[in-house]
């Protein structure tokens, strides 16, 4: 396969995908706007913050998975993917560390001033009465806003702190979430409202997208006591600037922050920014995942995907649809032979019906499989007859809906 990556990755954690034969390509110098003259001939495109556009989908010849090295998938047209029937794919969890280390920086920073006291001994300032001034964070209420792989993350090296930590109640939740959960005895509330009263520290870790714009809004933040301190690894978009601006100038809060809105897309440049200058914030250039613990991580979580893919298999897949589609289903029994299951489709067309989900699994130590068929409509008794008439068919059951 022919493999385009679009940033910057740990190159040296690519060899197996060279050693296994396939085209490496790496280019960090494409943005969004070089990307559909370089996609055309590419199986695979790789993406860090390059936007994945409708247009570099539509200008794709040969294109089959988009990975994003990363948690979010925002900056991909993840409709325009599936409309090509191209797999979005990403890798979460790989940099949660360097992430939840970042929080409790910013965090560690604000309580202590150590951003502006380094600032003070630079220019040859000793202001110890000043810098005593610390409440300390042993004790403290943290509401963790996205309790997933980051928030986890953050609320393990928080609790180490001795800090309690409270989160949204869900109710479908993994196993292993649960377990992390329960280890650290968190406190599960059913409303913003209680999640947010009486709390000192709020650690937003939630995706991006539309749902998430302005999150961190006026109403969110009357919920809040005065003096309270919000961390933003997630995000720019995520805060409404106005409404921080306002409870930083009177309500004595303080922000630590790492993303930003409008911030340059460039590596370096001007940023001039009214939340970004106010002295009662402290903040980063978009670095969180910045680590070459993360960066090794993600690489070699990248490349476990493209070989999966190579072999026949996705992993992390965030556009194909997880529950069963279609308005009923049959289950066909039949031998393993070739041309069984032309014959089942050419029947379910021939009656007007498409297939929406298919699986064909073989029975070990046998000759015989069973293929699971959802489809958009039931067949009729006719139809059902003409499927367990055919050859080497050995039974067909159907159910409606498909469950």
């Amino acid at each position: 396969m022919r493999i385009l990556f679009a940033d910057a990755l740990a190159t040296e954690q690519l060899a197996p995908l060279r050693d296994a034969g396939h085209d490496v390509i790496v280019d960090a110098s494409l943005g969004a706007d070089d990307l559909p003259g370089a996609i055309p001939g590419a199986d695979v495109v790789v993406v860090r913050s390059t936007k994945v556009t409708a247009d570099t989908i539509a200008a794709a010849d040969a294109l089959s998975l988009i990975v994003r090295a990363g948690a979010g998938t925002d900056n991909i047209d993840t409709v325009a993917a599936s409309d090509k029937g191209i797999y979005v794919c990403n890798v979460p969890g790989k940099n949660a560390i360097a992430v939840a280390e970042l929080a409790m920086a910013l965090l560690l920073s604000i309580d202590r001033q150590i951003a502006e006291g380094a600032a003070d001994l630079r220019d040859g300032q000793w202001n110890k009465g000043r810098y005593s001034q610390a409440d300390g964070l042993h004790g403290k209420r943290m509401a963790i806003i996205g309790l997933g792989e980051i928030g986890l993350a953050v609320a393990e090296r928080a609790s180490a702190f001795g800090i309690q930590v409270v989160a949204m109640h869900k109710a479908e939740r993994s196993q292993g979430t649960i377990d992390r959960i329960a280890a650290l005895d968190l406190e599960l509330v059913d409303s913003q409202a209680a999640l947010l009263q009486n709390t000192d520290i709020v650690s937003i870790h939630v995706p991006g997208g539309a749902s998430t714009v302005g999150l961190v809004d006026a109403e969110f933040l009357a919920h809040l006591p005065d003096n309270a301190i919000v961390i933003n690894t997630s995000r720019g978009n995520v805060i409404d600037d106005s409404a921080m601006l306002e409870v930083l100038n009177h309500r004595g809060f303080r922000l630590g922050a790492d993303v930003w809105n409008d911030e340059p897309k460039a590596k370096a440049g001007e940023f001039v920014s009214p939340l970004a200058q106010h002295p009662s914030v402290v903040g980063s250039h978009h670095i969180g995942a910045s680590t070459q613990q993360a960066q090794d991580a993600v690489a070699s979580g990248v490349v476990d995907v493209v070989m999966r893919f190579a072999q026949g298999g996705v992993a992390n897949c965030i556009n194909l649809a997880t529950t069963p589609q279609g308005r009923a289903r049959i289950v066909v029994r039949h031998h393993d032979q070739v041309g069984v299951l032309a014959a089942i489709l050419q029947e379910l067309r021939s009656g007007g019906i498409n297939i929406q989900q298919m699986s064909n699994q073989i029975f070990e130590g046998g000759g015989a499989a069973v293929a699971t068929i959802h489809l958009s409509d039931s067949p009729n008794a006719g139809l059902m007859a003409k499927i367990s008439g055919l050859d080497h068919v050995l039974a067909v059951t159907t159910s409606n809906p498909a469950v």
